[in-house]
């Protein structure tokens, strides 16, 4: 078991621990799901839980201690609670800083010494990293800088705050939770309920149609390209950006849905991590779509910390009266964003390509920021209006496209190759080489261009349900019982027999879980 697509995390983990929760007491139910949990990490990362059991006692030891000096009086127990504060963030930083990027720090100070024509080489090492420590990290930060804010209180039982860093469903890729979010409905004694059940499976099958039926049927194609681009005209390097895309989007999302309707059927309320990304009108609207828990986080305790900081202040003395307060605004907007997107690219992985794709979104969002008031002005003169269908279909487009360019820089293999890739598109794209190309002999032939297509409809249609606030689950739930069973055995069937199975086809990884 190595994924939540695993048939044996779906058809025997997953019933066993629902099983267990629902014949323990009460008062227990939540031990069942932190043994749960430990028991679904060890099966994944082995010995490598110690690394999360030291987040859990650094952060569960510190919160107390910062809560004990939060009742006392006085400046220095304010200085004692902020150094604490940095010694635990900095303890968990390190630790992901060396799993994660000590041998990309040691490759680029080779090449250093390299062109200084220096003979001396460091030796790089290979870490094994702990599923999920990109994302426990952050919950951990976020859990013990709320309690010094005092938006919550620090947990005295350390198994159910062990449990808010472990909880199984969310441990892979997320999403990144608040622990007053998702506190109450984790520790509550829930019932599993039959309507649960359904709700919570059903996601699950959908979310399993996405990633096998979608994402890994196009994943073959997408690794050729991206590995041979040079072979295929720009317009195939185009399509295969194009497909990366809706691979990763099924990926993720697809997950997503399995956590989800896997904390759903125990009653666990988790935010969402998706909405629907790819109607976005702007990059910047399109990342408070996509991965949203990510964005929060960064927003709450990145960028908004750097806005309000003595800096910015300083900046703000700088020059007032010089510029206008608008301008000082988007000057100091500006600095926490290029903070923001460097570390959201570094947080995805270490190399310079993801460094590029977190400068690339940067750009684009400064760009708009810069430029809005321009653009206002333009639209207003024009007299475009901006609820027209075309308008806002094309406005939709264009970031989609740009979005796409981003994910080039996300997958390519180096920098290099993700610049040239871009220029081949721009520079030698060919509709006819579209229609030319043999997809055959790069892994899909007709029936699986058919295949993506009707399923690719089905999940446009109830994402445009989703975004007119129709709950698709209860439109079913509302069907007499015949129907209804009979959508989820079609659905049942359909994963089975279109499923990207066996020779031919090359499993999707679990792609955010490696960062």
């Amino acid at each position: 078991m190595n994924s939540y697509f695993s048939l044996y995390y779906v058809l025997i983990f997953l019933p066993i621990v629902i099983l267990l929760y629902f014949l323990t007491p009460k008062k227990y139910k939540y031990i069942v799901l932190l043994i749960a949990s430990l028991v679904f990490y060890i099966l994944i990362s082995s010995y490598l839980l110690i690394y999360l059991a030291i987040t859990a006692i650094s952060i569960y030891l510190i919160g107390l201690k910062i809560s004990k000096n939060k009742t006392l009086d006085g400046e220095k127990f304010k200085k004692r609670n902020k150094l604490l504060i940095i010694l635990v963030i900095s303890l968990n930083l390190l630790i992901l800083v060396i799993l994660k990027y000590y041998g990309f720090l040691c490759l680029n100070i080779n090449n250093i010494f390299s062109l200084f024509k220096l003979n001396i080489q460091m030796k790089i090492p290979r870490f094994l990293l702990p599923i999920g420590i990109s994302f426990y990290t952050l919950q951990a930060i976020s859990y013990i800088v709320d309690v010094n804010r005092g938006i919550i209180k620090a947990e005295r039982n350390f198994l159910k705050l062990l449990l808010f860093l472990s909880f199984f469903p969310i441990i892979i890729e997320g999403p990144i939770c608040r622990y007053n979010e998702v506190a109450p409905s984790l520790f509550n004694e829930n019932k599993v309920t039959v309507k649960n059940l359904r709700y919570g499976y059903l996601r699950i099958l959908y979310g399993m149609i996405k990633k096998i039926v979608i994402a890994d049927r196009l994943n073959l194609f997408v690794k050729t390209i991206f590995t041979n681009y040079n072979d295929y005209n720009g317009s195939i390097s185009l399509l295969a950006a194009i497909f990366y895309t809706v691979l990763l989007y099924m990926e993720f999302s697809g997950t997503m849905d399995i956590v989800m309707g896997s904390a759903e059927i125990f009653d666990v309320k988790l935010h969402e991590n998706f909405e629907r990304p790819f109607f976005s009108k702007s990059i910047s609207e399109f990342w408070t779509r996509w991965h949203i828990s990510l964005g929060r986080f960064f927003k709450d305790y990145v960028y908004y910390p750097i806005s309000l900081s003595k800096f910015s202040k300083k900046i703000r003395k700088v020059f007032k009266g010089k510029i206008s307060a608008y301008n000082i605004s988007l000057i100091i907007s500006l600095i926490a964003l290029l903070v923001v997107w460097l570390l959201n690219g570094i947080w995805h992985g270490s190399g310079y390509t993801y460094i590029a794709f977190g400068l690339y979104h940067f750009i684009l969002i400064s760009m708009g920021n810069i430029f809005n008031p321009l653009t206002r002005k333009i639209t207003t003169k024009l007299k475009i209006n901006k609820q027209n269908k075309i308008y806002i279909g094309l406005i939709i487009l264009k970031t989609s496209f740009l979005v796409v360019i981003g994910e080039i820089f996300f997958r390519a293999n180096s920098l290099t190759d993700a610049f040239n890739m871009i220029a081949k598109i721009f520079t030698d794209f060919s509709f006819k080489a579209l229609l030319s190309t043999n997809y055959k002999a790069i892994g899909l032939d007709s029936k699986d261009f058919l295949i993506i297509g009707v399923t690719l409809a089905m999940v446009f249609i109830v994402s445009i349900l989703k975004e007119k606030k129709v709950n698709v689950r209860d439109l079913i739930e509302q069907r007499p019982m015949l129907l209804r069973f009979s959508i989820y055995y079609i659905l049942i069937f359909y994963l089975i027999i279109f499923g990207a199975y066996g020779i031919g086809y090359i499993p999707v990884d679990p792609i955010y879980a490696n960062f």
